[in-house]
This record gives C-alpha cells, sequence and structure tokens, in this order.
C-alpha cells in the first residue's frame, strides 16, 4: 500500500511588506494568486488551507474549491498556521506550501508525490535547478511531533538542520522552489520575467 499525502497551504500571512495590498491576491494570468495555488494543490491532492481569522476577501476567493479551510488567530507567527494546519492532517506525509510562490505548478506538486513513495520516512525539500533549497517541503508523519513544538516565524528550518541526513533534494524547474513574492517591486520584477512566456 503506498504511503499517503495530504497538501498544507500556508496563507495567513498578513502581506505587510505590500504597503497597503493583499499579495494572495494580486492578479496572476487573471486569477488571485491563491486560488491559483489552491486549485494547482487540490487537483492532486486532499488540500488544507491555513486562513487568518477576518481574512474573508481570501476566503471567498477559495470557497468554491474542493479544500479544507482552517481559521487561525490574524498576525501569529508561522509556526502557528503549520500547527493549526498539521493538526487535521491524517495522511503519512504533509507537503506543505507557501502561498506566495507563483511559479510551483501541479507537475511542481506531483514530483514530490512520486519521491515519497519511493522513500516515507525522508524528508523531501523542493530546489532550484541550480541546487539552491526552497519551497515546498514534504514531512513524513514521524516529524509532525517535533513540528507541533515549532514557534516564531523561523519555520522548520532548525528541524531540516537538525535532519539534514535525511533530506532529499526533489529540483523543481528554474527558481520554482526560491521564487516567493512578498513586496510590490517583487511583484514587477517577477511579471516583468513572465512577459512573452507562459507560467
Amino acid at each position: 500500500m503506498s504511503a499517503s499525502i495530504q497538501i498544507l497551504l500556508l496563507a495567513a500571512g498578513r502581506s505587510s511588506r505590500m504597503r497597503g495590498t493583499d499579495k494572495l491576491l494580486e492578479l496572476v494570468d487573471g486569477q488571485p494568486l491563491l486560488r491559483r495555488l489552491a486549485e494547482r494543490c487540490a487537483a492532486v491532492a486532499e488540500t488544507i488551507v491555513v486562513i487568518g481569522d477576518g481574512q474573508q476577501d481570501r476566503l471567498a476567493v477559495i470557497c468554491d474549491l474542493p479544500v479544507r479551510v482552517v481559521p487561525v488567530a490574524p498576525g501569529r507567527p508561522m509556526s502557528q498556521s503549520l500547527i493549526a494546519g498539521l493538526s487535521r492532517v491524517k495522511a503519512d506525509g504533509c507537503l506543505v506550501v507557501l502561498s506566495d510562490m507563483p511559479d510551483v505548478s501541479r507537475s511542481d506538486i506531483s514530483h514530490f508525490f512520486n519521491a515519497f513513495s519511493r522513500n516515507p520516512n525522508a524528508i523531501h525539500r523542493a530546489t532550484d535547478m541550480d541546487g539552491t533549497p526552497g519551497n515546498p517541503v514534504l514531512f513524513p508523519r514521524r516529524l509532525f511531533p517535533d513540528l507541533q513544538q515549532l514557534t516564531g516565524d523561523m519555520g522548520a528550518r532548525n528541524l531540516l538542520k537538525a535532519e539534514k541526513d535525511q533530506v532529499i533534494h526533489v529540483k523543481l524547474p528554474g527558481n520554482h522552489a526560491t521564487t516567493n513574492l512578498n513586496t510590490p517591486e517583487d511583484w514587477a520584477k517577477w511579471r516583468q520575467t513572465q512577459k512573452g512566456r507562459r507560467v
């Protein structure tokens, strides 16, 4: 029997560096970034989306999708979003996807499932084509208790260091694993690179 995986899409951040706009509602190919990623995740596996209480505009763009929404108190650190979502995961592994990464594709997500089926006890972490580590990251169930002890906005960085011998790199195209858009300048630069080619 193959190992099961659920996807955890973290979407509760405050977009504080966007200076008044919501990065997850920025349009990419005519749809909000959050919807774009939620659709891609849900097309591959059961998906849990963590959204801050009161972030109704975000909820509105995914309310018709086959995803499970988990609310958290707004402004809480990333670790609290991770813990809240992880408490709903019943599978053998959890693929943690950040919602501000527009280049992560359905195909990229599927690569993790194939890799995990071959080694369900290892951590699987995305890298760019040049080997630079990034996101998403797939954690096996054996590490769920450690993840549930995390604090602050560091995410699982320290856990990844402690488990470095158990990390398998999943190479994604181009800079898919490291492109995340946090500021208006990030968005402008990324959109410039997209002109003339389909993502």
